[in-house]
């Protein structure tokens, strides 16, 4: 097992070149579903930005909650020219569409089958995946349940959730971490949380995509009967800080597709708890791929690093490589430079010339 962890401080690594996310082609695909509600296959479809298609080493992009594709700007217009980068929308978010049922219809497993859908599409065999937040929990579904797709991976700032232990609710979560009480509201008042995030669409992802030097309130998350009440004596949410205005206005615009009404997958008691039972059912934890994981050190949510050591998330990942960043729960588009530098170097130790199962063999070899 590898495990190194280092403090990076805030230093250019490189400049940051600007990202439009409007000069990039939106494209779609039909990828089935399951409404387990209903009981039946359904058709959804997801949407994906395709880059440099022609490029022989490829990475797939997992945002979390409340995010897109475009969050992903920096770490496009820094390896675009070297790697295939898809970037999607995750089921339920812009213009990803997702089955009528939100409470038990979208476990991480579920995820992963559409990621492989826009990869099988697209006509790309093996990929790294990289996913921040809720994505990185995607991504290491993903790698988890397909090594001979997804032959490395890359989870920005949440750390490995494995299964191996019994399910914990959020309400059990919360009582630990607090700041997770945000997600109790979000699984037991579904439908009211929805109508809230939807009042003011714009005020929503104000409060929540915040940095450390421009913080939420510190009652923001602590709330189990609404999101956004921290923010009462706020008249203006200011900007998001990482985005220019016509980046916000993109994000805002395409988040307005859909509004909220799909996107509190990742909290629902039914979503995570299927998740947790059909990991169990298989009764396999271990990640063999390489892993990075990059944490940051000041997210309000919970302390990560912590996180990863009471859950002993080390110990599934024989190839895992842990860095700190300075930063808060976006550490990607905070501090984009130190984040892109980090990747780039890892990126290089990667031995792209064998699949996941060729690379077990030669080493048993």
């Amino acid at each position: 097992m590898h495990w190194s962890t280092c403090l990076v401080l805030p230093f250019f690594l490189s400049f940051v070149v600007a990202f439009n996310p409007r000069a990039y082609t939106i494209q779609s695909t039909s990828c089935k579903a399951v409404d387990r509600v209903l009981n039946e296959e359904v058709n959804i479809t997801i949407d994906y930005v395709d880059i440099n298609p022609t490029a022989e080493k490829s990475i797939i992009m997992v945002h979390g909650w409340p995010s897109l594709w475009s969050s992903w700007g920096y770490q496009i217009e820094e390896f675009k020219d070297e790697y295939r980068m898809i970037a999607i929308d995750v089921r339920g978010f812009g213009g990803s569409t997702h089955p009528a049922d939100v409470q038990s219809s979208s476990t991480l497993a579920d995820i992963t089958g559409d990621l492989t859908c826009v990869l099988e599409h697209v006509g790309i065999q093996s990929a790294i995946c990289l996913g921040h937040d809720w994505g990185a929990e995607v991504c290491y579904e993903a790698a988890r349940r397909r090594p001979d797709i997804f032959n490395a991976l890359v989870g920005v700032t949440v750390p490995y959730l494995h299964a191996a232990g019994p399910f914990a609710d959020s309400a059990q979560l919360a009582a630990v971490m607090p700041k997770l009480a945000y997600q109790v509201f979000f699984e037991n008042h579904t439908t009211k949380a929805i109508a809230e995030l939807n009042n003011d669409i714009t005020r929503s992802l104000r409060a929540t995509l915040r940095t450390v030097n421009s913080a939420p309130p510190d009652s923001f998350l602590t709330s189990t009967n609404n999101y956004l009440s921290a923010y009462d004596n706020v008249t203006e949410i200011p900007p998001i800080p990482f985005f220019t205005s016509s980046d916000e206005e993109y994000f805002v615009e395409r988040f307005s597709m859909q509004k909220f009404d799909h996107t509190l997958i990742f909290y629902t008691r039914g979503n995570r708890y299927g998740t947790w039972q059909s990991t169990q059912a298989q009764g396999n934890y271990t990640i063999p791929q390489p892993v990075l994981s990059v944490l940051p050190l000041n997210d309000p949510v919970a302390d990560w690093v912590f996180a990863a050591k009471y859950l002993k998330s080390a110990e599934f990942m024989p190839r895992l490589t842990t860095k700190t960043m300075e930063g808060a729960h976006w550490p990607h588009l905070e501090h984009p430079q130190v984040f892109n530098g980090l990747l780039r170097a890892w990126l290089e130790t990667l031995d792209h010339s064998f699949t996941p199962a060729q690379r077990v063999l030669s080493d048993e070899l």
